[in-house]
């Protein structure tokens, strides 16, 4: 890929720009673990819970999958208690830990700007601008679209594209001249769905060979490997 193949690159947050994508899992685990102890239910897997049913999604839409795999009745009650106590517990966490953008990201965002390609921050998190904010790296991107734009615009999280058409629609770019990029399963997925021209996948926590059957049409172990 050359940088000057397209006109924008929307990147996801969570583990593909910064290290967040870690104190999201541990704060999901110990928000179902308070409920799933006294119902007798084996704790949330980091790694096969967190892959499979909330990684990159919209917080609602994460507890009603996760829920749903453990035959738990996802009452519009309980998911709002559930997502709540995630994002108290995320609140909390981004005030006691230091944000860490990864190096080989930073370095390919700024050689995107420097060879005049847009960059969009594209996330299901509602803390978005905090993070990019705290890992020193807001100044990289032309806008972001977080969860609560998503919810502000009646838009579908992913695994639907709406958060990527839109970064792409207030960059006035043709989603075939943009990438997207992302290390969830879902966010792949809503990249194929949008028919972006081309899918980036980071395999930080996905395997490699899920997020090509998602719709990736590249797959790197960090985006180090495209920058100069």
């Amino acid at each position: 890929m050359t940088t000057l193949s397209y006109d924008a690159v929307l990147f996801d947050l969570d583990g593909v720009l910064t290290s967040t994508a870690a104190l999201h899992a541990l704060c999901w685990k110990r928000t179902f673990d308070d409920l799933l102890g006294p119902l007798g239910q084996q704790p949330f897997d980091l790694e096969r819970d967190y892959v499979a049913y909330v990684d990159g999604k919209m917080r609602s839409d994460g507890v009603r999958d996760f829920l749903g795999s453990r035959g738990i009745d996802a009452t519009p009650a309980i998911v709002t208690a559930i997502a709540d106590r995630k994002q108290a517990l995320v609140e909390r966490a981004l005030l006691r830990s230091r944000v860490e953008p990864f190096e080989g990201s930073v370095r390919w965002v700024r050689h995107l700007r420097e060879a005049g390609v847009r960059t969009a921050v594209v996330s299901s998190s509602a803390n978005a601008d905090a993070v990019l904010w705290a890992a020193g790296i807001s100044d990289l991107f032309d806008l972001t679209v977080d969860g609560s734009d998503i919810t502000r615009l009646g838009l579908s999280g992913k695994p639907a594209p709406d958060g990527f058409l839109e970064a792409a629609r207030r960059l006035d770019v043709d989603p075939r001249r943009a990438v997207v990029v992302e290390d969830a399963l879902a966010g792949v997925t809503a990249g194929r769905a949008g028919e972006f021209g081309l899918v980036i996948g980071v395999a930080r926590t996905a395997d490699p060979r899920d997020l090509r059957s998602a719709g990736a049409d590249l797959v790197v172990d960090d985006l180090a490997e495209l920058a100069p």
